[in-house]
């Protein structure tokens, strides 16, 4: 059987996780006989889900990632498996089982319909977390992505996947893996849902971690090191004198990616951010400090969010505006998997609304923070 990714640039980063893990498959920009893997987040389910019903092939259907994960039982009425958080390991076990003909219903990590009783099975799930070393960050042939330095989170957000993905203990690829694939780029980019906690367990900060590897990859010659920018942020109290002596003596980048979320203590505490306001304004003016601009993020429409926490999220959002900040703003996508998975988030404030848009015109705020 052969056997093609269902290549989109938007998903560009997975795909090029994947592409080592069966070298030999090509990537293609249809649907075609054999097997398809896709790989896709939840706003671009319905594009897809659209795609398959419509294609006239032949084709044993695989999904992965954010979406197919989190919403197993809606992916398999379009596909035949879903491989559930990490595919390591799951996707060319079940690759090698359809192509041999072997029992798939036997490969640990994947969920199908019952072919008799119509009902969803989950396989049991793997012994272990993958460790990150085992595996290549891309292939340098095929397609590459930033260098994912570290995998999984110990905090609950209720709004979030990567621990309901990826699980809550913190795994970190090593120095001389990282370093190995900075050697394919000039500019060094990185994946983690926390740049700043690395080598720790995400909750205590290892900064002499962090500066091991920044001096390791600060020797190869030609390079540029961007961290803690996108597609990787930080959390505010992780943001302190240390960190920051070690962004200005190591790296190139002039701002930071804050994730804050909220400006009110009750939200914050409801959505089991695990930081308060003190430390976004904390990590704020130490960004200031040290000269660099911080871009931080926050939603909007949590469930149950008041208008007065609108309005303290609002302040807080124009207080950073004003200092010199950006902001970028979302409205809360509740996301499968998750505990707000069915959650009805809350309207937003026609003040709120208005004060947002003035912001993204004067050029201090981006984002949508719109229903979608």
């Amino acid at each position: 059987m052969d056997v093609h990714f269902r290549y989109n640039k938007k998903n560009s980063y997975s795909f090029a996780v994947l592409a080592p893990l069966l070298p030999e498959v090509p990537f293609a920009n249809r649907p075609k006989d054999g097997i398809m893997i896709y790989s896709f987040n939840t706003r671009q389910a319905p594009r897809v889900f659209e795609e398959i019903k419509h294609a006239e092939t032949a084709s044993v259907l695989i999904a992965g990632g954010p979406h197919p994960s989190g919403a197993p039982e809606e992916t398999l009425e379009y596909f035949d498996y879903v491989v559930l958080g990490e595919g390591e390991e799951s996707l060319p076990e079940l690759v090698r089982a359809l192509q041999s003909k072997k029992a798939p219903e036997l490969v640990r990590g994947i969920a199908y319909k019952d072919p008799k009783s119509g009902k969803i099975v989950q396989s049991p799930k793997r012994k272990k977390y993958v460790d990150l070393d085992a595996w290549p960050c891309f292939d340098p042939k095929k397609l590459r992505a930033p260098i994912e330095i570290s995998r999984g989170c110990p905090w609950g957000c209720k709004y979030c996947q990567t621990p309901r993905l990826f699980g809550n203990q913190v795994r970190h690829r090593s120095i001389s893996s990282i370093v190995n694939f900075a050697r394919y780029y000039r500019d060094l980019r990185f994946i983690a849902s926390n740049a700043f906690a690395y080598g720790s367990d995400g909750i205590h900060p290892r900064f002499d971690k962090v500066e091991n590897l920044l001096r390791a990859l600060g020797e190869l010659p030609e390079k540029k090191i961007f961290f803690g920018t996108f597609p990787s942020e930080v959390r505010p109290e992780f943001v302190c004198e240390r960190s920051l002596e070690l962004l200005n003596k190591y790296c190139e980048n002039r701002t930071l990616s804050l994730g804050a979320q909220s400006g009110s203590e009750s939200v914050l505490k409801e959505i089991r951010r695990g930081h308060t306001v003190e430390a976004i304004l904390s990590a704020v003016e130490t960004c200031f400090e040290y000269e660099i601009v911080p871009i931080v993020d926050f939603i909007f429409g949590f469930p149950g969010e008041s208008e007065e926490d609108q309005e303290k999220s609002l302040e807080l959002v124009r207080w950073i505006c004003k200092k010199g900040g950006t902001v970028r703003a979302h409205y809360l996508e509740p996301l499968p998997g998750t505990p707000y998975a069915s959650a009805i988030p809350s309207e937003l404030s026609p003040k709120v609304k208005r004060t947002l848009g003035k912001l993204a015109l004067g050029g201090k705020l981006t984002g949508h923070w719109e229903k979608q």
